[in-house]
Order: structure tokens, then C-alpha cells, then sequence
């Protein structure tokens, strides 16, 4: 007669769970989302965020200064203009706030911290689109590849280490990795947002860069559709080849047997983004008593490495590495 199998022996003790463990959730696996903001005395409160903020420069190095001693692996920069117009052009502007602050965090932290930016027209058009708009108000895919790489440039010359083009653009890999290394910028990484979904999650994002698109519209003609899977391979096929070094998956959660797909399908770095309403939802429910906030973020990014990304970009980096490495 057979034993009969007992599991629950690995499970007996802390100890024993923690050797058996077969996904790690580290500090440095995770990414810091941070905003700056044109024009500000003080920080400003995301009240849809809890707990982050629109950055000064000085706060914004305070924040990143935490985060870096906390082991967290680098942060990813979102500009907020005090004005914007018709083509983005804060995002490419060398005076532009996130250049400022690039520069800033590039001299406060050198390449010990991994600096990444993100590189997209929305927080930066009036209309609140990802690219420059026709006539007839759709996005004009070819004239804004000019301006991501004119973008990436940019980003490069002001410190970034990586730049991250998140507005799913037919193209923009290719056009930006060409611009990049035109202008000399060869080892400037590139991690493409490859499947962005076109998701509801995104709204304290867009409180937290003053983004609203134009006559109620949405970005369902270039982000993708919940709906399909298959896609997301091809999308994320055509930026490896285009010349992206990293791949990102957003958002995380709902989205992780694409996770499973692109990690089982390419050997090149993969992440996903937490993101902002993830974040938010988990946040509410905590002040509502109705969860223990930290255990389920810890089992969610945990979730998030298991399906198979190696970093996680999310707004609970710092919160997260701090427990962590208590």
C-alpha cells in the first residue's frame, strides 16, 4: 500500500514555506511610478492615489531617495506640463518639465538607480491623445512616430537610462530605436509598453496627469481590446524585432495569462504594470476594513512575478520594499 501523499507537510512551518517558495517577490523587482509637476511651490496630493503625489523637483528627489534606500529598482517618470497644445510638444521640449527632472535624478543617483521615462504625447496634447490628430480627429500614426523619437531623444540627452514609449503606435520601436542611435544614444534601452489594453483601470492615472481626451472620447483604435488574447504575441513579436529590449504587459492583474503567454513565447525581459486603479481599488477596500491592504498587495505582485514577469512597475513599490526588507 502507497502512503498517502501529505503536502501539507511543506507548509507546517514559516520556514519550510519560505524554502519550498516557488516564486520570489524581492525590492529590486519592483519599479516606482512617479509624476512631476510644471510650476508647483508644494507637492500635491492624488487624492484618487492615495499616498503619492504631483512632485517639485525637490520632493520628487525626496520620494525617489526613499524608494532607492528601500532597494526598489528604479522608477519610471511622468511629466505634467502647465500648459500643453495640439502636438505635445512639452514631451520633446529639452527645457521640458520631465527633462528638468530627468537631469535631476540623473545627478542625484548617476546609474545606481534605474532611471526610465515615459515616453508618450498625452500628458502633453491639449486633446488628451496619445499622437498627433488629423482632421477628422483620429490619430495620425506616422506623424507622431517623428515626434516619439524626437521624444526619446530627448529623455536620453536629460539622463534616462531606459524610455518607454507607451502609445501603442504602429511602429514606434523601430522609429524610436532609429532616432535613438542616430543621435548617438545606442545603449539607451527600450521598453515598449507592447500589449496596452484599452482598460477602465487607468482612471486615477489620468487625475493624476490632468489628461481628459477630447469630446469624451477613448483610445480604443490603438490600444488593444480586452477581449482578444493573441494579439498581445504579435503586438509584442513586432517590438522585439523593431528593437525593444524589455516588454511590458498593462495592466497586470487582469491580464496575466498574457504575462504567461509573452514569458513562455520570448526570452527577452518582461514586465507588467500594476496599475493605478489596481492600486486604488486595493487601497479603498483597506480604508473600508474590508481587506488587509498589504497582505493583498504582497500576494498580488507575488501573482504577478508567478505568471511569469521579472519586475513589476506599481504605485505600491516603496510601501512594498519597505516590508519587505524589514
Amino acid at each position: 500500500m502507497f502512503p498517502v501523499e501529505r503536502p501539507r507537510r511543506l507548509r507546517r512551518t514559516a520556514a519550510l514555506r519560505r524554502l519550498v517558495a516557488e516564486t520570489s517577490l524581492a525590492p529590486d523587482d519592483l519599479i516606482a511610478p512617479f509624476f512631476v509637476a510644471e510650476g508647483l511651490r508644494e507637492p500635491q496630493p492624488i487624492h484618487s492615489l492615495p499616498g503619492h503625489y504631483q512632485h517639485t523637483i525637490d520632493s520628487l528627489l525626496d520620494a525617489a531617495s526613499r524608494a532607492h534606500r528601500a532597494g526598489v529598482g528604479g522608477l519610471i517618470l511622468f511629466g505634467v506640463p502647465s500648459t500643453k497644445d495640439e502636438t505635445g510638444s512639452g514631451a520633446y521640449d529639452p527645457n521640458g518639465i520631465a527633462q528638468v527632472a530627468l537631469r535631476a535624478l540623473r545627478d542625484s543617483f548617476g546609474d545606481d538607480f534605474v532611471i526610465m521615462a515615459d515616453l508618450c504625447l498625452d500628458e502633453y496634447t491639449s486633446h488628451g491623445h496619445c499622437g498627433v490628430l488629423r482632421p477628422d480627429g483620429t490619430v495620425d500614426n506616422d506623424a507622431t512616430l517623428e515626434l516619439y523619437a524626437a521624444t526619446a531623444v530627448a529623455q536620453a540627452e536629460a539622463g534616462a537610462a531606459v524610455v518607454a514609449p507607451s502609445g501603442m503606435m504602429d511602429g514606434q520601436v523601430g522609429a524610436i530605436r532609429a532616432g535613438l542611435d542616430a543621435a548617438g544614444y545606442t545603449d539607451t534601452v527600450i521598453l515598449a509598453y507592447a500589449a496596452k489594453y484599452a482598460s477602465g483601470l487607468y482612471g486615477p492615472f489620468r487625475d493624476a496627469v490632468g489628461v481628459e481626451i477630447a469630446g469624451g472620447g477613448d483610445r480604443k483604435a490603438y490600444q488593444q481590446d480586452y477581449r482578444n488574447r493573441r494579439e498581445s504575441w504579435r503586438e509584442a513579436r513586432a517590438d522585439v524585432e523593431q528593437g525593444a529590449d524589455i516588454i511590458m504587459v498593462k495592466p497586470a492583474m487582469t491580464y496575466l495569462d498574457v504575462v504567461s503567454d509573452l514569458r513562455r513565447e520570448l526570452d527577452v525581459p518582461l514586465c507588467a504594470y500594476h496599475v493605478s486603479g489596481e492600486y486604488a481599488m486595493v487601497k479603498a477596500a483597506a480604508a473600508n476594513g474590508w481587506i488587509d491592504g498589504d497582505a493583498v498587495a504582497l500576494e498580488q505582485l507575488t501573482a504577478v512575478r508567478r505568471a511569469g514577469a521579472d519586475f513589476v512597475l506599481t504605485y505600491f513599490a516603496t510601501d512594498v520594499a519597505e516590508v519587505l526588507s524589514a
